[in-house]
């Protein structure tokens, strides 16, 4: 049968209750306990600050230790790039990355931008003449996702003017009050307004089109545009974790993101299924790595 879980284990999100890392963790437990898929306990533990890099200085605190795992996101990479932590996660073991969040560009329905060669126009010839709401840090992937766009209409990825927010929902607010020309937000946040009419998405960061209220909107990808980037979250293990234990948690995570329950959660918050296995994952962030860290480098903003 191999290794399995003898005790209590304890998956920690680095962000409070209601967070970007908290809410995946409790969805993951949620199917974990009731698919029966982990024959002990699992206990949420949350250590929010520093985008997460509390959590994972927590979890490299127990080394070799199997029952102590963390949801992860681009954070755990870009918070060395940006100078905000010496940690480097490949000192860690990854093991999957569950779900990507893409990045919806919003504006009021009234907006002279009616489409992504819109918004391009006018980074391309003047980059700072539009005020852009974003969340939830200056560095963070919906900057990432305006930069791609700006740098393909050939403008000054750092001439942008920015509005940034603690939360999307306040960007969200900033576009609707127009004290912002456009939000780039996370789509789920922009789902109330979209559908009472109160905003317009005229392009995502994702792969494909998401369904729901975002069926009719076109990709950046459709538009012309090479932007596919989004939050993906994943469960990172301690440093020197077994092949066997980390093949236990590597099976139990693929046989939660295949069942339906995890599924309706995905489409419930417009997450796109990413899952990738502990085989694929080292190559995964090494991508991750190169691409974030250019973008960052083209921003100014990497240490």
């Amino acid at each position: 049968m191999g290794w399995q879980p003898t005790g209590e284990v304890e998956l920690v999100a680095g962000t409070p209750a209601g967070g970007g890392q908290d809410r995946p963790a409790r969805a993951l437990i949620r199917v974990l306990e009731s698919q029966k898929l982990v024959p002990v306990p699992i206990r949420l533990t949350n250590i929010p600050g520093r985008g997460g890099g509390n959590a994972w200085d927590y979890l490299a605190k127990h080394p070799g230790n199997p029952h102590v795992l963390a949801i992860n996101s681009p954070t755990i990479i870009t918070n060395r790039v940006l100078g905000e932590s010496d940690f480097d996660d490949r000192a860690l073991t990854p093991i999957a990355n569950l779900y990507t969040e893409y990045i919806a560009f919003v504006v009021r329905p009234d907006s002279p931008i009616r489409s992504g060669a819109d918004l391009l126009a006018r980074l391309g010839a003047d980059a700072g003449s539009l005020t852009i709401a974003l969340a939830t840090a200056i560095g963070n992937i919906n900057h990432m996702a305006l930069a791609t766009a700006t740098r393909h209409a050939g403008g000054d990825v750092r001439a942008l003017k920015l509005n940034v927010f603690d939360s999307a929902r306040y960007a969200v607010a900033d576009v609707i009050g127009q004290r912002a020309d456009v939000g780039a937000i996370t789509a789920v946040s922009a789902v109330p307004e979209l559908a009472a009419g109160k905003l317009r998405c005229f392009a995502l960061s994702a792969p494909q089109r998401l369904g729901g209220e975002f069926a009719a909107v076109p990709t950046w990808r459709e538009q012309g545009v090479d932007c596919v980037i989004g939050t993906w979250r994943g469960v990172i293990g301690a440093q020197g974790l077994t092949p066997e234990q980390a093949a236990f948690w590597d099976r139990a995570l693929a046989a939660a993101t295949a069942t339906p329950e995890w599924n309706e959660e995905l489409a419930h918050h417009y997450w796109a299924n990413t899952y990738t296995g502990a085989q694929a994952i080292g190559g995964f962030l090494d991508r991750e790595r190169a691409v974030m860290g250019e973008l960052l480098r083209e921003l100014g903003l990497a240490q």
